[in-house]
């Protein structure tokens, strides 16, 4: 995919876009777009300011809509094809008490890890956090990765294949945490249910 004839087309609102799509639940390289809008905002020499406050909008905005998704329809949904996902009502129990819990805490740190980014806001909407602190939490974790992606973006604009490189290097990593870290909690819980 060619970031830069996207980004010239699109411009700022490229910034937004793909963090909105991906934070809403839909599997989008959004964290790489915000990279590239910001190294191509050094690059054409525009504003970063522009570039991290539209992200922060994209990024407010799209966890809402997912919120609402899981909100809305998550739960029926589970329950209905929950057997298909091997999700059995448990393991919802199980996330809504994580939620009331450790719910600030996740919606934080999701928008700084790949894939829990995605799915962190209808997790949330299914576990009925309170609107209110998802609302402050995910302002707060969105606001604080849009300048910290921003900011890489921006002092890595000059050279676009590095960042490209970069990128991929980190997708890949973040994948692979994600699957090492849902693994060893499965085997665990498997061990755990033996045990009892």
């Amino acid at each position: 995919m060619d970031w830069t004839r996207i980004l010239d087309a699109l411009g700022y609102p490229s910034a937004g876009l793909g963090i909105l799509v991906e934070s809403a639940g839909v599997p989008f390289p959004g964290e790489a777009l915000l990279l590239a809008a910001a190294a191509w905002a050094a690059a054409r020499h525009q504003s970063l300011l522009l570039v991290i406050s539209i992200a922060f909008v994209g990024a407010t905005a799209g966890a809402d809509v997912g919120y609402w998704l899981g909100y809305r329809g998550g739960r029926p949904f589970i329950e209905r094809f929950g057997n298909v996902f091997h999700v059995r009502p448990e393991h919802l129990a199980r996330a809504e008490l994580f939620f009331a819990r450790h719910g600030d805490k996740t919606i934080l740190a999701a928008r700084f890890v790949l894939g829990l980014r995605t799915w962190a806001s209808m997790l949330a909407g299914m576990s009925r956090m309170p609107f209110w602190r998802f609302q402050v939490f995910s302002a707060i974790g969105g606001l604080a990765w849009a300048m910290l992606i921003g900011v890489a973006g921006y002092m890595l604009g000059s050279n676009l294949p590095l960042l490209v490189a970069i990128v991929r290097a980190i997708g890949v990593g973040g994948v692979v945490f994600v699957v090492v870290i849902v693994s060893a909690l499965l085997v665990a819980q498997e061990l755990a249910t033996r045990r009892r």
